[in-house]
């Protein structure tokens, strides 16, 4: 029994670090070990302390195992049972965290208005209010308003709240319309030059932001005398997208930002400049024109869109448990691809006429998903930039084939570990067959039974667990859902909702 355990213990060890990205060495640096003393823990070979599992669940961003009153937060879940009812979509996860960063251009009293509740928010927000910025829930409906300080602390910022949130590369932009030299933490052992971060430093580099990464900081300093007029983004990613404009928001001139992406959060981050009063043309286009202005201070009151992966979320509990399911506030523009494949493979539903968002521009619809039998797609499922099918929502489309009659190759080229999570899906009945880290087939239909996962170290992955649980007969228990609440709030208690039974529980 004990070496099973330390099987598990080691397989979530190793799951996290390939999530981060890290190297077993680079995970034996950072606890004072020896790569060899990794290599055992993971494969399950060596006896760990509580002190050392809460040090490697600290580096990891993973909470492995937490000292104290309060440990790991788990979901039980006695599935087979159907869904029925109405559910709203909250607003977008992304969205929230990109505004958050952004109100740090402006100098007045910025709104938000329903703002996700979310562990990625509450990082965003310890680190705003370390650096002085004053915070405040105004009400049940999470609206929060924001107003910074006239000079920002930056000397006292919260570095382990920082290193926590993948969020922080997007305080660059504003950041450097504020100071002449600046540094802050990077997590997840990200280096300049890895995929994730070099198309950053492509874009804000034409602003004179030169930034060198040494000893766990970005060291940032600004030329102000670089001018850009045209920027070329090497990569069309949402958040290299968000940090160009965040930089030519206060940048006094026209920056044209070409191979931009048009995402959500990108739309919803534009609507919000230009509440600034910042002109941007081309929004929901490739090619963004920013007419940025030198000084922002006004105060502005914005309420930023629903989250279409949240939406998917909701629609793929339908489809897995055969439920009639009304998910209301779809913000379509972005589901549309998504709703096109699922009505190919066979879904039944109906959509309401289009309706506009609290923001004035997102379209909305009320989605109702019919018990249908659905069947494999004939060409794989694979993800494209927008207006493609978004690749936060390919997960979702393994726990779906996994239903349907046939098999389904699903591509996912952009993540190199996130299809290895979906094979723990297989633990729950499901046949999933990994072809390489970026492909699996997946055979259906799938007679799924409860058993007990540990929640693997990413976000989407581990919410298809949870709602093929849902649909699992007999009780199963998810382990460690701290990663789910960095993107969902209150997800178990609102499928409860709807006729699920989960019950949240900690380890006495």
């Amino acid at each position: 029994m004990i070496e099973d355990y330390l099987r598990r213990i080691g397989t979530l060890i190793r799951d996290a670090r390939q999530h981060r990205g890290w190297t077993q060495a680079q995970l034996a640096e950072t606890l004072g070990t020896s790569q060899s003393a990794i290599n055992r823990i993971e494969r399950g070979h060596q006896n760990l302390s509580l002190e050392m599992l809460a040090r490697i669940g600290d580096a990891l961003d993973s909470e492995i195992v937490s000292l104290g009153t309060s440990g790991p937060m788990h979901l039980r879940v006695v599935g087979g049972r159907e869904l029925s009812g109405s559910i709203d979509v909250k607003t977008s996860k992304n969205a929230c965290v990109a505004l958050l960063c952004a109100s740090l251009l402006n100098n007045g009293r910025t709104t938000l208005r329903k703002v996700a509740r979310i562990e990625e928010v509450n990082r965003i927000l310890d680190v705003l209010h370390s650096m002085g910025v004053r915070t405040r829930w105004l009400n049940a409906q999470n609206d929060l308003e924001i107003v910074p300080p006239a000079q920002l602390d930056l000397e006292s910022m919260d570095v382990a709240a920082a290193r926590r949130t993948r969020s922080v590369l997007m305080f660059l932009g504003p950041l450097m319309h504020r100071e002449d030299r600046f540094r802050l933490p990077y997590a997840g052992g990200c280096d300049l030059g890895t995929r994730t971060v070099e198309p950053h430093m492509v874009a804000l580099r034409k602003f004179g932001l030169e930034v060198k990464a040494t000893a766990g900081f970005y060291h940032a300093e600004v030329d102000r005398t670089v001018s850009p007029s045209a920027i070329v983004l090497t990569e069309r990613g949402d958040t290299a997208t968000e940090n160009a404009l965040l930089a030519a928001a206060r940048h006094d001139g026209v920056t044209v930002i070409r191979n931009a992406s048009p995402n959500y959060m990108v739309q919803d981050l534009c609507f919000f400049l230009t509440e600034l009063g910042v002109r941007i043309d081309g929004i929901g286009t490739t090619t963004l024109t920013v007419h940025g202005v030198r000084e922002i201070d006004r105060d502005v009151d914005y309420a930023p869109s629903e989250d279409p992966i949240e939406a998917m979320s909701l629609i793929t509990a339908a489809i897995v448990t055969s439920s009639e399911l009304t998910v209301r506030r779809v913000p379509i523009e972005f589901m549309e691809i998504e709703l096109a494949q699922l009505e190919e493979m066979g879904l039944h539903f109906s959509r309401s006429e289009e309706y506009a968002a609290v923001n004035g521009h997102t379209r909305l619809i009320d989605v109702t998903v019919y018990p249908s039998q659905l069947h494999a797609p004939i060409d794989k499922i694979h993800p494209m930039p927008f207006p493609g099918l978004n690749i936060d929502n390919v997960p979702f489309f393994a726990v779906i084939a996994a239903t349907a009659q046939g098999s389904t190759l699903i591509h996912d080229w952009v993540y190199e570990n996130r299809a290895i999570h979906l094979t723990e899906l297989n633990r729950l009945g499901a046949r999933v067959k990994l072809a390489d880290p970026h492909r699996i087939y997946v055979e259906g239909p799938t007679h799924w039974s409860g058993t007990e996962v540990i929640c693997p170290p990413a976000l989407r992955p581990a919410v298809c667990i949870l709602l093929a649980m849902l649909a699992a007969k007999g009780t199963s228990v998810l382990r460690n859902i701290y990663v789910i609440n960095r993107g969902y709030e209150d997800l178990a208690e609102r499928l409860n909702q709807l006729g699920a039974q989960i019950e949240t529980f900690r380890d006495i």
